[in-house]
């Protein structure tokens, strides 16, 4: 029997975490490592900003130290992966970023990828990121859907907005991959992939499967 991966969503909206939890149901299988997700009760709205993501560190260090015992592997639930090189420094299983996870299965994919952003804001960050991860020359191009929290409640207006900013990111920017930048656009990815005809990555599924996959290879038991 697999000791469980936790998903951790670091800020408080309990409806990221259930998108989260469906998006990751393909992945679940008979015997497999129990998926369990958790919702940071105590952090920020939404993590957008640097202060967001220090808020969050402390509280994400304390959830991975009262895991460990019955964890065998993390996914941090943000596309920005607050904490993660703190968190593989103090965690003895291992600990995934979905921001990370979801670049590395775009390369595997296409030549040029494109992210999806929530708010353009976030994108100076995000290109520190990728440059600590080596990959400018093959990143196309970054667009917001400017989209808040609560805006991406209705469904119908994400939908037509992230379809507007990723046909921007394949045919402007000549993406030939995209990556969803955000863990709360996780309904998404199989109307965009249809409509858009170009791959699209779910970060939390990216990171998901490959820590299953360290899970499973590693024979990680309770």
């Amino acid at each position: 029997m697999y000791l469980p991966l936790w998903v951790i969503n670091p800020n408080s909206n309990a409806a990221v975490t259930a998108g989260i939890d469906s998006a990751l149901g393909p992945l679940r299988m008979a015997g497999g490592p129990p998926i369990n997700c958790l919702t940071l009760t105590e952090g920020p709205a939404a993590v957008q900003s640097q202060q967001d993501l220090a808020q969050v560190t402390p509280m994400l260090g304390r959830l991975i130290s009262e895991h460990q015992a019955n964890a065998g592997a993390f996914v941090i639930g943000c596309f920005s992966d607050p904490a993660l090189a703190l968190l593989r420094e103090i965690s003895r299983r291992p600990v995934f970023g979905i921001g990370e996870c979801a670049v590395l299965d775009a390369l595997s994919r296409g030549q040029r990828f494109g992210v999806i952003a929530m708010q353009g804001s976030v994108l100076g960050r995000h290109l520190r990121t990728y440059g600590a991860m080596g990959v400018l020359q093959r990143f196309a191009g970054e667009r917001a859907v400017e989209l808040s929290m609560t805006q991406l409640a209705d469904p119908h207006a994400t939908l037509q907005r992230m379809l507007q900013v990723g046909r921007q990111l394949r045919d402007d920017d000549q993406a030939d991959v995209l990556i969803m930048g955000c863990a709360g656009m996780a309904a998404y990815r199989q109307a965009l992939e249809r409509e858009l005809h170009v791959p699209v990555i779910e970060p939390c599924q990216a990171a998901a499967a490959m820590a299953l996959g360290r899970i499973l290879l590693n024979g990680e038991g309770a």
